[in-house]
Formats: structure tokens, sequence, C-alpha cells
């Protein structure tokens, strides 16, 4: 930086601490105490007292030292570690600032190495806690991975709720679209669901519900939704519709949700009358007491849904009549024809219905997109697990038409998101269709196959739980 016009000399490297470093600077730049001073608004007693070391630094100084010398942001961070917290008692009044803001710079490895230092002080706990949660509330979410670990792993033996909460933050943050690590999260998180807090069990509920749907687990379904359905009624006969801050739904949402998942759990099994009956269940809603506004938009929600749903599991029962009715339904609900789609693909490939008037009205739908309810953002995981599941169904569905080349180029489609999701299931269904018409691919599309196949091979050595190889 320059100061009055004149270029400010760089520092001299040799030097080994913060203050030696700056003694360099003004030496180097004949700059008084006085003159930077005005330039970094600091008192010049104070950074008298810096220089001969009978004051520490305080993180609103070091930054407008590091300003001051015309240093980038953070640059003095990891001897900041050295000095004052390796070489010297941790103080909370300097290592809080300075977490939060490594955060702001996401400076992640000066996080690391000042907690690694405060985990053998468990007083430090809670305060690293509540730096965590504020900085999930933040949405920083590196940072907040490493204090939620450090905690964790600290009080991995306690037992306690803190632990638990630890645990379902590092499960929502840990979601990603791969599947594989997915399922391990869910599958590690579900053992502390138990253990939270009561206003915060519901909607660990809801996330580990919606992961294992993504993932197709119906066996894990039925005794979540119980779960979930049996502790939002035992609270809204209590309570009523009040609610504590941290649950995001309103209390009769879980109810109705659990009716719909226990729905969607029988369907899948094959018991469509069963299914039926929890359509029903979330259908009607005369039990809620004197609704709100916000209790009426969740009901009129379900009701939507249960409407689609009915004529989704009529339709893959065998009630083909039922295809118009349906198509009525989504010609007003934008929210509603993604999932549509999904189901009446399924419905052709089964049944043998042509749908080309329908996939041609629709084909906007037939892309990657967010979708979204009345009540919210649907879960990526879910989206992403029925979109790789619409291209294979309109490969399969084009293939039997014999439209070779539309037919694979959806096949191969699918197989490229698979693999970006890390799906082990649906990577084999496409391998295998592929395989099936590889006599009908032409040169392009076989030259992608092989592309394709080489990034499953890939993946399958990087991840030792694959079960075979699909080549």
């Amino acid at each position: 930086m320059s100061k009055g016009g004149v270029r400010l000399k760089t520092l001299n490297k040799v030097t080994t601490t913060i203050r030696d470093r700056l003694e360099d600077f003004l030496r180097s730049n004949n700059m008084t105490l006085n003159q930077f001073s005005e330039l970094t608004q600091i008192n010049s007693g104070t950074l008298s007292g810096i220089i001969n070391g009978h004051r520490p630094i305080a993180m609103q100084q070091l930054d407008r030292i590091t300003a001051g010398m015309g240093l980038p942001e953070g640059y003095f961070y990891e001897m900041y570690i050295d000095e004052c917290f390796f070489h010297a008692s941790p103080d909370w009044r300097r290592i809080g600032p300075f977490l939060q803001r490594s955060a702001g710079l996401n400076k992640l490895d000066c996080i690391m190495q000042v907690v690694r230092l405060m985990m053998d002080n468990l007083s430090y706990i809670p305060l690293l806690f509540n730096l965590a949660e504020k900085f999930f509330q933040e949405g920083k979410r590196e940072a907040a991975i490493i204090l939620y670990e450090s905690i964790a792993e600290s009080e991995q033996r306690q037992h306690s709720e803190r632990l638990a909460l630890c645990q379902y933050r590092l499960f929502t943050l840990g979601l990603s679209k791969d599947q594989n690590k997915n399922l391990a999260q869910a599958l590690h998180f579900e053992y502390f669901v138990d253990r939270l807090e009561e206003q915060y069990q519901l909607d660990a509920l809801i996330g580990l519900i919606n992961v294992f749907a993504s993932l197709r687990r119906w066996d894990k379904l039925a005794g979540l939704a119980e779960k979930l359905k049996i502790r939002a009624t035992v609270h809204y006969e209590l309570n009523g519709s009040k609610k504590p801050q941290e649950i995001k739904n309103q209390i009769i949402f879980y109810i109705l949700y659990a009716y719909l998942i226990l729905g969607v759990t029988h369907f899948e099994f094959g018991r469509y009358e069963d299914a039926l009956h929890y359509v029903s269940l979330y259908t009607d809603c005369s039990w809620v007491k004197k609704p709100n506004e916000d209790e009426k938009a969740v009901i009129y929600q379900f009701q939507e849904w249960a409407e689609g749903n009915r004529y989704t599991y009529q339709l893959l029962s065998g009630k083909v009549e039922v295809l118009p009715e349906y198509l009525n339904y989504i010609s007003t609900r934008e929210n509603e024809v993604f999932i549509a789609l999904c189901e009446i693909v399924i419905a052709a490939n089964k049944f043998n219905i042509n749908i080309d008037s329908i996939l041609e009205q629709y084909e906007s739908f037939l892309r990657h997109q967010e979708q979204q309810s009345r009540l919210g953002k649907i879960s990526v995981q879910y989206t992403d697990d029925r979109f790789v599941g619409l291209l294979s169904g309109l490969g399969t569905y084009y293939l039997k038409k014999n439209e070779y080349d539309r037919g694979l180029k959806y096949v191969l489609d699918s197989l490229a998101f698979a693999i970006e999701i890390h799906s082990e299931h649906d990577m084999l269904k496409c391998v295998g269709l592929f395989e099936q018409y590889r006599d009908f691919a032409n040169k392009d599309a076989k030259f992608r196959y092989k592309t394709l196949i080489s990034e499953v091979q890939k993946l399958n050595e990087k991840e030792t739980d694959f079960v075979g190889s699909p080549v």
C-alpha cells in the first residue's frame, strides 16, 4: 500500500513474530508510531505496549495492523495462533473473535488448529457449541462442521443432549448428492435421534425419512413414520397449535406427513388398499381444532397431495382409466407435474400405455429442476432420485417403441446422473438396459457409454463398499 504518495517497502521475511514484523515494517518505511497510529486508528501507547511485549494483541488490533502494513486479511493468523494460543494460556476473549474472523475468511486450517488446542479443557465445550450454533445459523457450514465434530468427539461417551444435537447438525450439513454418503450419514444419526430434545425431534425425523425415501429404504420408513406420528400427535394433544421456535412447521404438518409416508410405504410394498386408507387419513382433517391460517395452508396442501396420490396409486395398481382425470388434476397444478410425470412413465411401461402426447405437452418438465410445494422446497435428495428414475423410465419407454436412438440417449443420461449422485442401483439398471439394446446403439452412443463406464470403474475403485462391478 502507499501513504502520502510513497510506496511502502515489503516485510523482511527473516523476522519471526508479529511484533518483529511490525518493527521491521516501521523501520523499513521510516514510519513513526504516531504515523502508524494515525493510519490504523490504534492508540500509539497501545502500539508501543504491543511492540514491547507488555500487552497482547487483540483481534481487532491485529486486523488493523495487517491492513496498515498493506497485507492481505488474515496474513498473520497462523503466527497469531502460535504466539497467543500455543505459547500462552488461551483466553476466550481472544479465541472467540479469532474463530469468528477465521470463519469469515474461510481460514479453516486456523480454526482446526485452535480447536485442537482447546479440546483438553472441557470448560470451553459450551462456548464452542454456542459458536458452532452461530456459524450454523449464519450459513458458515465448513466452520460449523469443524466445531461440531470436535465437540462430538470430546463428548462421545457423555450421551448428552448436546452430543445428539451436534450429530443432528452434522447429519444436516453432511447431506449431498452422494447417495452412499447420505446413507452412511442417516444410519449414523439414526442412533442419536431419540436423544434429541423434543423441539428438534420432529424435524430430525423428517430429515431421516426424506433421506431414506430418496434411497428407497422402505424398510426404514414405516418405523420412522410411526415414531413421527406418535410424537407429533402427543405434542398436538398437549399443546395444540403452540410450538417451540425451533420447530419449522405447524404441528399438524408432522402428523399428516407421517400418514403420507405410511401410505407411500404400503404402496411400495404393493399394499394398495392400505395405501389408499392412509390417503384418506391426510384428506380428512376434521380433527384439527380451529385451524389458523398457517394450518389451513398445511391442510390444503395435504388434501391436494392426497388427490394426486390417489390417482397415482389407482393408476399404478392397474386402473389406467383414471389417467385422463390425473392429467386434468396436474393441468392447473404446475408444482405437481414433475412427480406426476415420473409416475405416469412408470405406468406407461408397466401397462403399455402410449403417452407420446403427454410427453410432448410437458416436455419442459422433463429436466432436473428444484421442486417446490406450497409449504416450501422439496428435498433435493428425493428430487434427484425421482429424476434419475424418470430418465431411465423414458429410456425404457422409447426402447420398447423401437425408437432406439432416443431411448438409449435417455438411458445414458440416466447413467450419467446416477454416477453424479453415486446411485449404484441406477448405475446397474442403466448398464443392464444399454447392454440389452447394445446392438441398436449408434457409434456416438457406444463411445459415450464407454466413457461413462470408465467413470463407474473409477467410482468402484474409490468406494470399497460398491457391490460388484457393473461392467
